[in-house]
């Protein structure tokens, strides 16, 4: 029997550049378990050059990567979601759409590299930084028995997950 495939949504405010880069990488990763996508709440029109570029760099496609809104994925015909990840404090903060079925919800807040200043070495620093962060959060999250874990046990997990090393400020979960 194949194994089920889990469909994860990653959330930021403008999904241009962490929740872009989590998507990416749990394609990757997910060895074919995990479908990811990304939104925002208030997508930016383009994705961020620098995390297409990191991304590359790392040996991650960049295919079919765009901003695209939330809405999209509370639709009647979107996907189910299994698990919806903040990977911003802003979007943590916001009124989620409702998502079909029960999502597993959990923060994986980090600092925003789109907002970083200073030299385009500086810039780029921030990218990769927060691409570390959220690859090491990732292969947590895949190396967990989800099939075996209820609800209540997965939820705790990918909590904990969003406390490793990285995290922004603590927020309650609402996504």
């Amino acid at each position: 029997m194949p194994e089920r495939v889990y469909n994860v949504l990653f959330l930021c405010t403008g999904n241009s550049a962490r929740s872009i880069l989590a998507e990416a990488m749990l394609n990757k990763e997910g060895g074919g378990r995990f479908r990811a996508f990304s939104a925002g709440s208030q997508p930016k029109p383009d994705v961020n050059p620098l995390a297409l570029q990191v991304l590359r760099e790392t040996d991650y496609s960049t295919e079919g990567l765009h901003s695209k809104s939330w809405d999209e994925f509370a639709r009647s015909d979107a996907p189910v979601m299994d698990s919806v990840f903040t990977v911003c404090d802003d979007a943590a903060g916001e009124t989620c759409p409702y998502w079909q079925g029960q999502p597993v919800t959990a923060h994986w807040g980090i600092e925003d590299p789109a907002a970083a200043e200073g030299a385009d070495i500086e810039r780029k620093t921030a990218f990769v930084t927060a691409q570390r962060y959220l690859k090491n959060r990732i292969t947590t999250f895949v190396a967990l028995p989800i099939a075996s874990l209820d609800q209540v046990a997965l939820t705790s997990w990918v909590r904990e997950i969003g406390q490793q090393a990285g995290a922004t400020s603590p927020r309650p979960e609402v996504a």
